[in-house]
């Protein structure tokens, strides 16, 4: 069984807070309707990889991420408190591309099943 590391635990709490700080006071019309999908430490603990999606094209991501970006010190003055770490770990913003890569197959899949004759007939 592996053992429950304290970056992962930390990782929660992180994504948690944020989530949390983004839908009662982030007043910042950028990053309205972005999710944070994820959130990976460092194994010291001493940067946090947070990784975003938002619906748009890539200007609609651009600036999401510009918006997290300048809005990094009021996160983590925000956020820091509820971790109760010595220190808080070093913000960095990322875009998830998770969900498109997935659509993409989706849709690869359903044109190859479209593609071929049923076989139940």
């Amino acid at each position: 069984m592996k053992p429950y590391l304290r970056a992962e635990r930390i990782s929660g709490k992180i994504q948690h807070a944020i989530t949390d700080l983004l839908s009662k006071k982030m007043q910042d019309p950028r990053i309205e309707m972005a999710t944070i999908t994820g959130v990976k430490l460092t194994p010291d603990l001493r940067v946090a990889h947070v990784y975003i999606t938002v619906f748009g094209d890539k200007k609609r991501i651009k600036d999401v991420l510009n918006g997290f970006k300048n809005s990094k010190g009021f996160i983590k003055k925000r956020i820091a408190p509820k971790l109760g770490l010595k220190y808080m770990p070093e913000l960095k913003f990322f875009y998830d591309d998770s969900f498109d890569k997935a659509a993409q197959m989706d849709a690869l899949i359903k044109s190859a099943l479209a593609g071929t004759p049923d076989e139940h007939q």
